[in-house]
């Protein structure tokens, strides 16, 4: 079956139809890869800290090293895709990814992992921003909203497979054996997108804007939401792909195969919340449901399930979980509607300065909360009140983000 929005009848200039579809199918499988490896960490949590003897700042600085590695790509990465187009630029970043993943599953100590994971972010960092700047290049705007979010499904199907499928096969195959599957599977994307995604034409250039980033610099609607990326969107991603893991177990109780399952109905709930954004963008947007409408009704809702989640401790297990990242799926609509203020001749660079503060953001929350948790179990707190006060300073930071972004001022095509 079609991805559905994909298909059908395009304004003149846009793919449609069988070629809408396979180069969506091609990112689709980059994509579902990068969040595999992203999120795998929460399941490999408690494998890796018997192995390596981690503390939980180890654990977050590895989780965030991810993020870090991506984050230092983010600026290059804008100007080459706007430059090179979205095939180019992530089949070389793709490469590097496949190089990352024999080295992560030959690392003997903690610093071969850090290395590895760092150089897999760098590898892995494209493989949304290529899609997002393709689909803003060659789908017309009502296609452009549905694969976005659909896009963004499959990142949802990743974290799925991160979970059970994950720890199901660690008795059988250990964790290294993994990260050789995980390289061949990309050098299988790098092929679909050298046969079915097209070349790069490049776009006259924008006479309203210079050359390099000054120009998303200066705009207020990218102002007005840099602690929002940071903070809320940031913590969010950082929360769902590393420390939801240790919650369930150290928290709650739960042994790694229980987490396991837990995480899983997790990310198949946001699997089927991105679903729902995708079907429902285009009927919501003709009806006035602007994405500043939704953002403001949804991300209070979803800071106070944080704040129940967190007051409960240990009575928050995966489904009270689950619904703070239903909820949450909506911060996720922030970034495509900035970049529909750009001309798409600069999408490529609004798209990842963006995602450069967002990455930023997850990088600090794992490595911060785990720094918080071990200095709170320093001073003979529990593991309990150690992460109800990590959550709940994290809360304040979404709090005072969100009031930024409700008190800035913004022109009115921003987000």
């Amino acid at each position: 079956m079609n991805p559905p929005g994909l298909a059908g009848t395009a304004s003149p200039g846009f793919l449609s139809g069988r070629a809408a579809v396979l180069v969506f199918l091609a990112f689709a499988l980059g994509y579902f890869l990068s969040a595999v490896v992203r999120t795998v960490i929460a399941t490999l949590s408690p494998a890796l800290t018997q192995e390596f003897v981690l503390q939980a700042a180890d654990l977050g600085l590895l989780g965030g090293g991810f993020f870090l590695g991506f984050a230092s790509t983010q600026l290059l990465l804008g100007s080459w895709l706007d430059r090179y187009g979205p095939r180019r630029v992530l089949i070389g970043f793709l490469a590097v990814a496949v190089l990352a993943c024999l080295a992560f599953s030959m690392a003997t100590g903690f610093a071969g992992l850090l290395a590895a994971r760092v150089l897999l972010g760098v590898g892995l960092s494209a493989c949304l921003m290529a899609p997002l700047t393709g689909f803003r290049r060659w789908y017309d705007p009502g296609q452009m909203l549905r694969a976005n979010s659909w896009i963004l499904m499959v990142g949802s199907l990743g974290m799925v497979a991160a979970t059970l499928p994950v720890q199901w096969l660690l008795p059988l195959t250990g964790w290294r054996p993994l990260f050789w599957v995980l390289a061949v599977l990309l050098v299988l994307t790098i092929i679909l997108l050298m046969r079915l995604v097209p070349r790069h034409v490049p776009h006259t250039p924008d006479p309203a804007g210079p050359v390099g980033y000054a120009q998303v610099w200066r705009s207020p609607a990218f102002r007005r939401l840099l602690p929002y990326a940071f903070f809320i969107n940031g913590g969010l991603i950082g929360l769902q792909t590393l420390w939801l893991g240790p919650w369930l177990t150290r928290v709650v109780g739960l042994s790694p195969s229980q987490a396991a399952a837990g995480l899983f109905s997790i990310n198949l709930a946001s699997l089927v919340a991105f679903s729902i954004w995708g079907w429902a963008m285009p009927s919501l947007t003709r009806r006035g449901w602007t994405v500043e409408r939704l953002l403001t009704l949804g991300v209070p809702l979803m800071l106070a399930v944080l704040a129940v989640n967190t007051a409960l401790g240990s009575v928050a297990g995966w489904p009270f979980w689950a619904l703070f990242i239903v909820l949450g799926s909506v911060v996720s609509l922030a970034q495509p509607a900035l970049s529909m203020t750009f001309a798409p001749s600069v999408a490529g660079r609004a798209l990842t300065a963006y995602n450069l503060v967002c990455f930023l953001g997850i990088f600090a929350m794992q490595w911060g909360i785990g720094l918080i948790v071990d200095a709170l179990r320093a001073r003979a707190c529990t593991q309990e009140e150690s992460f109800q006060g990590a959550f709940v300073i994290y809360l304040c930071c979404c709090i005072a983000s969100f009031v930024f972004y409700l008190r800035a001022k913004a022109d009115n095509s921003g987000p």
